[in-house]
């Protein structure tokens, strides 16, 4: 298959120019259309010759993503409901908070790490996406915007394990964040999550991203995190805080802790003051996450009272905490909600 012109660094969009016969400037004013601009068309890149447009054409191709359809929560989210070139699907979630407008992003067709408390895991894995099925996700939810307005954070936190599909997802991040041809966001803005793939999370730390890192915790013990993530029998506590507490970070960053509250399985007082025990020296931030129902799931929400009081202990203990009401619940947008049968996504 001809390679996407959406999946392809500026640097690698100059040297495509060179191996075509023209300058590498060429490549550049390729990406200041496709991340810039946001022209697919190559059509439309008029300060192009001809030639070298039909050249391009041969060569590679620009794809996005169908949007099947859209699905608006009564909270101001939306579900982007996307169908691949396979027929496989995956899904966005555009939530607006304030000033921000945050896209959760997709890395997999699926997620093959099988957490008990999220939809998604029920799904297995069915493959990586693309860097241009990535980005595809980000250019098509700027698309849906009013004139003059776009994403202003990113989040790696839809279908599948960021860090399982490696490659790409370092790709893309790179092209997000090339400020020159790229498509310019700040690494502050820029959150990817993990389940807590120690060896995953060791090479991002090497490669000066500059990005947010964000752990999927959720148990204060093993054998809880065990029965919650299988991933735990890899990389245990232990293991997991260790890579956490030598990833490198920028100053006056965190590093996020996000914390699934499921009633009688990881609320109680105990929990708490272990969870503080085990994030002292950190610079941590933890966001507790009300368990988000979904239809066979074995797992209940706490009451409010059990919330406030585990939060409680947390802040008497230093950590900074906050208590995140997932946007979008209402049509299964929120997190861990995420989820499309394989049957229907071979199509």
């Amino acid at each position: 298959m001809r390679p996407s012109l959406l999946g392809l660094l500026p640097s690698e969009l100059e040297a495509l120019a060179r191996e075509l016969g023209a300058s590498a400037y060429r490549g550049r004013q390729v990406a200041t259309w496709l991340y810039r601009k946001g022209v697919l068309d190559l059509d439309a890149m008029t300060d192009l010759p001809k030639e070298f447009r039909e050249r391009l054409r041969e060569r590679a191709r620009i794809d996005l993503p169908a949007v099947e359809r859209v699905v608006p929560s009564r909270d101001g989210s939306q579900k982007f409901i996307l169908r691949l070139a396979d027929q496989g699907r995956v899904h966005s979630v555009l939530m607006p908070d304030d000033d921000r407008l945050t896209l959760c992003l997709s890395t997999q067709v699926g997620c093959g790490f099988a957490c008990a408390f999220c939809h998604t895991g029920t799904m297995g894995i069915e493959r990586n996406l693309g860097v241009d099925e990535i980005v595809g996700q980000l250019v098509l939810a700027n698309a849906a915007l009013p004139p003059h307005q776009r994403v202003t954070h990113l989040v790696f936190m839809g279908m599948g394990e960021p860090l399982a599909n490696y490659a790409n997802t370092v790709t893309a991040i790179r092209i997000l964040t090339d400020a020159r041809y790229g498509l310019g966001y700040s690494p502050r803005r820029i959150t990817v999550s993990t389940v807590g793939l120690v060896s995953g999370i060791e090479k991002l730390a090497r490669e000066g991203l500059g990005v947010n890192l964000a752990i999927s915790l959720h148990a204060t013990t093993d054998a809880v995190r065990e029965r919650l993530m299988p991933v735990n029998r890899s990389w245990n506590l232990d293991a997991l805080l260790g890579a956490v507490r030598r990833f490198p970070l920028p100053t006056r960053r965190r590093i996020f802790f996000e914390y699934v509250l499921l009633d009688q399985v990881n609320t109680s007082l105990d929990d708490a003051r272990r969870l503080a025990s085990l994030l002292r020296g950190i610079r941590a931030k933890v966001n507790l996450i009300p368990f988000n129902d979904w239809e066979g799931a074995e797992f209940r929400r706490p009451p409010l009272s059990t919330i406030l009081a585990f939060q409680s202990v947390l802040l008497d203990g230093g950590i900074t905490t906050t208590v995140r009401w997932s946007k979008g619940e209402d049509v299964g947008a929120a997190c861990g909600q995420l989820s499309e049968p394989l049957e229907r996504a071979a199509g």
